[in-house]
């Protein structure tokens, strides 16, 4: 799992309509440096995704559906968090796709950088699987650009990414202490036990956030998938999560907030 790319500058708002999923060259204007290296466009209610030739069309299409999914969780039509898209928005957020995690990793990233785009997430089409088979990365990738550019940045003081904050003291709870660094060893009772030593506290909070919601929506749970996760993540259903840790079950679950209440499922269709 990866943390985000961070990128420097800032941009104006521009609100889109239904997305329809489309996709399209990279536009000119302010996304014209996009252009030397993705040939591939979906908006999806402003947040930008891009890919590379490589990349099958469906994949980028399946990203996007998530990426609606996610903000417009009872799909009628209108981003559930006004709040958050305004922060996403305004911060010019964007998902790169690429065919392979090769690919992902040879992006050079100074065009991004000129161009004033200062916070994007990666994701590659080989781990990009729809259909249920195995855990589709699309949920994760996604939701971290949600919460690390949205949520983070509308609600600063409860989903900040740093100490302090609500759900950093959650995550100083599942983690065992407060550590700035990644321990050589969690204490003993710690359910969240990430060990990428790359992931700093920032990209921690990221982490933690997307496995207890996605647990919560129930991404987790099947015997596999269990198997896969258990050396850095305990609580793989939403009753666990909710006797086990539930400061930040409260929290990913209070209306007020409006985050995601159901597991997206790649259909996006309005009512």
């Amino acid at each position: 799992m990866r943390c985000l790319f961070l990128f420097f500058g800032l941009g104006g708002i521009a609100f889109s309509a239904i997305p329809d999923f489309k996709i399209q060259p990279v536009p000119d204007g302010k996304l014209a440096p996009f252009q030397k290296v993705f040939k591939k466009y979906v908006n999806v209610f402003g947040v930008h995704c891009f890919a590379t030739a490589r990349t099958p069309d469906a994949k980028l299409r399946h990203a996007a559906v998530i990426m609606a999914e996610y903000l417009d969780n009872d799909e009628d039509g209108q981003p559930d968090n006004s709040a958050v898209l305004a922060a996403l928005v305004k911060r010019n957020a964007f998902l790169v796709m690429t065919a392979t995690e090769r690919e992902l990793e040879r992006l050079d990233h100074d065009a991004f950088e000129d161009a004033g785009f200062h916070a994007g997430q990666g994701q590659f089409a080989t781990e990009t699987l729809p259909g249920g088979r195995r855990f589709d990365a699309t949920l994760e990738e996604v939701l971290h650009l949600i919460t690390h550019e949205g949520y983070a940045n509308a609600y600063p003081k409860i989903f900040g990414e740093r100490a302090g904050t609500v759900l950093a003291e959650c995550l100083d709870r599942a983690r065992g202490g407060h550590f700035r660094r990644v321990p050589r060893r969690y204490p003993k009772g710690a359910w969240f036990t990430y060990d990428d030593r790359t992931c700093d506290y920032g990209c921690q909070c990221t982490e933690y956030l997307y496995w207890a919601l996605t647990s919560t929506l129930g991404a987790q749970s099947a015997k596999h998938r269990r198997e896969e996760i258990s050396h850095e993540w305990k609580l793989h259903s939403r009753e666990l999560v909710r006797t086990r840790d539930p400061h930040i079950f409260k929290l990913i679950t209070d209306a007020k907030y409006k985050l995601p209440a159901r597991l997206p499922d790649g259909k996006y269709e309005v009512n």
